[in-house]
């Protein structure tokens, strides 16, 4: 019992300890993670379109370059 318990700590312990050999960015991932659409907030239409509704809807203008009424039109 005690020997089994033994390499049940060991394997747990090699386990553990593997989980951590791969930290950081390979050099040839690098050039896929510095993609435009990788990047915080690329989403530039889609923070656009969410803004252009959010100002419609308030009957308020934020200066971004569209004008809304309170009704959604443009």
């Amino acid at each position: 019992m005690n020997k089994l318990f033994s390499i049940i700590t060991i394997i747990a312990i090699v386990i553990y300890l593997t989980g951590c050999s791969s930290l950081g960015v390979k050099p040839w991932e690098r050039r896929i993670l510095s993609q435009a659409d990788m990047q915080f907030g690329s989403a530039n239409l889609s923070q656009t379109f969410n803004q252009h509704l959010y100002f419609s809807r308030e009957a308020s203008s934020g200066g971004q370059g569209f004008a809304g009424g309170g009704c959604g039109c443009n």
